[in-house]
């Protein structure tokens, strides 16, 4: 092996092997992030609250969502992508029971708190548990919205608003594709 070349104080020894390899077809392994611990609460079918659990956060390739993941789901959750107005299959659906994470079965919105609010996708004012979800902030259209993401496997599910009903004037408006539905027993 040649001696080691310094550029800018950097060796470069690294670079020339992942240029080596890389050519040759081989590519370098996609960075995931580590898993963080996660706090959840847990939740059966007809909504009771069975614990809060110490979880460490999904982490996957996006090769290992695809796999497991339909195509919209994968759109939906993964590439954050939103389907049409009135395709998803939960918008006017109403039967008992939990809606969880698609990605990594998260308890996520109890039917309880499903509303119709006319836009054409599954509404809710307020997730099962605030444990089990997060708000960020989404400015992927020119403007802020407040998106929500799974606590557990960070995948995207929709937006919330400030439009909803009482008791909390919230709408989590959710895609279909994100959710699953676990029926009351």
């Amino acid at each position: 092996m040649k001696p080691m070349r310094i550029l800018l104080g950097i060796p470069v020894v690294a670079f020339v092997i992942a240029c080596s390899s890389s050519s040759e077809g081989v590519h370098a392994a996609e960075m995931l992030p580590t898993p963080e611990k996660v706090t959840i609460v847990e939740f059966d079918s007809n909504g009771n609250r069975l614990q809060k659990v110490e979880v460490l956060q999904v982490v996957k390739s996006k090769a290992e969502w695809r796999k497991q993941l339909s195509d919209r789901a994968f759109k939906v959750t993964r590439e954050k992508g939103t389907e049409f107005a009135f395709s998803g299959k939960y918008n006017k659906f109403y039967e008992k029971g939990i809606y969880r994470c698609v990605a990594c079965n998260t308890a996520l919105f109890d039917s309880k708190t499903k509303f119709d609010s006319g836009t054409g996708w599954p509404s809710f004012w307020a997730p099962i548990a605030k444990q089990n979800i997060k708000v960020g902030t989404d400015r992927s259209l020119g403007i802020s919205r407040d998106e929500v993401l799974c606590r557990r496997c960070n995948g995207h599910l929709g937006h919330v608003f400030p439009d909803g009903p009482k008791p909390t004037g919230l709408r989590y408006c959710m895609n279909s594709a994100a959710l699953t539905f676990d029926p009351a027993k």
